[in-house]
């Protein structure tokens, strides 16, 4: 459990964020998300570094690597950002080609992906650093579903469910004779692939009968626009689109819980609450810029920014735990190469 005075903080911070706004873009998706980026450490306040940083993966970890790009070059203007979202698993395909510099990831790297980097030659070191909430949505018109029961989530997903579970009565006798619609994350994505191991039992196992996108925005305007829609993704997209979307509590069996900074950080909301991940390649971190921006990253101080995204910073000493790590080069993964790990808590990332 955390502190009081940890949650504290959590909720101080999250109140910033959520009265905060703005809007960001890249060349593959526009997000609204808040940038807040004045409070930011300057980590190299000289602005004497240049060159270039190649980021791609995770439509999750995509807003917090935003706004971090964007407060690192408050004080290093000379150094250029390319930021893509190719999600967790198409990330990994890029950055083990030796194709960008960083890799956000919403699970752990897995056995396929670190052999393709040994082929590649390409060393990198593991830094997590959020924890995030899946959160389960609705059309904002639905005024039924305010709670799912985990197994009601895996009735509508599993692979069982393609082309039979097909209204929202079979999912709860008391819900209506309407068409049910699902949306959610591509095969490519960590956030998929999470969702299926914590909700049907088996990573990559779902129903294909549904509405994917690579983009989070696109599942925020489908479900937005369809008053039959459910879909799901990181706890951020849904704080930045609120206004068009409901939150919908999920009972795993200890009652119905959302996704906030409070639940996510003290570990009831699970199993949909887990870390996320940078993955930095240990070559481009001897060059200075990629090493003062993966510090910038890991400063216990920026956790500010991660709050103002909708995820929960780690402590301290997680934070600093991981800077040692890239301080030492240490490469390689703490979870074995098995993908998606359910029920992490903060302190096994120490």
């Amino acid at each position: 459990m955390v502190s009081q005075t940890r949650l504290a903080f959590l909720i101080s911070l999250a109140t910033l964020g959520l009265a905060a706004c703005g809007n960001n873009q890249t060349e593959d998706t526009t997000v609204s998300f808040p940038q807040a980026v004045t409070q930011a450490e300057e980590v190299s306040a000289s602005g004497n570094l240049s060159g270039s940083i190649k980021i791609d993966g995770s439509s999750t970890v995509f807003p917090i690597s935003k706004v971090m790009t964007e407060a690192f070059q408050k004080s290093n203007p000379g150094v250029q950002f390319t930021v893509g979202v190719s999600g967790t698993g198409g990330g990994f395909k890029k950055f083990c080609a030796n194709e960008t510099d960083i890799s956000g990831a919403s699970r752990p790297i897995n056995a396929e992906e670190m052999q393709l980097c040994k082929q590649n030659n390409v060393e990198f070191v593991e830094l997590p650093i959020a924890f995030d909430g899946l959160a389960v949505v609705v059309n904002s018109q639905n005024n039924f579903a305010s709670c799912l029961k985990l197994g009601e989530l895996k009735k509508m997903w599993e692979p069982a469910a393609q082309g039979k579970v097909t209204n929202w009565n079979q999912i709860r006798s008391n819900f209506p004779n309407q068409p049910l619609s699902l949306y959610g994350p591509d095969t490519e994505s960590g956030t998929y692939d999470y969702f299926t191991l914590a909700v049907v039992g088996e990573e990559g196992k779902s129903r294909s009968d549904y509405s994917p996108s690579k983009t989070d925005t696109a599942l925020v305007e489908g479900i937005a626009a369809n008053p039959n829609g459910l879909g799901y993704f990181g706890y951020a997209y849904y704080l930045a689109n609120r206004d068009k979307l409901k939150l919908v509590a999920v009972d795993s069996g200890s009652g119905c819980l959302q996704p906030s900074p409070q639940t996510i950080a003290d570990s009831r909301y699970q199993p949909l609450a887990r870390p996320v991940f940078i993955y930095v390649k240990k070559s481009a971190a001897k060059r200075p810029e990629v090493k003062a921006f993966s510090n910038f990253y890991l400063s216990p101080q920026n956790a500010n920014l991660i709050l103002q995204v909708g995820d929960v910073p780690l402590p301290s000493i997680a934070l600093q735990a991981a800077s040692g790590r890239l301080d030492r080069g240490e490469t390689g993964t703490k979870f074995g190469g098995r993908g998606s790990v359910i029920g992490v808590k903060q302190e096994a990332l120490n």
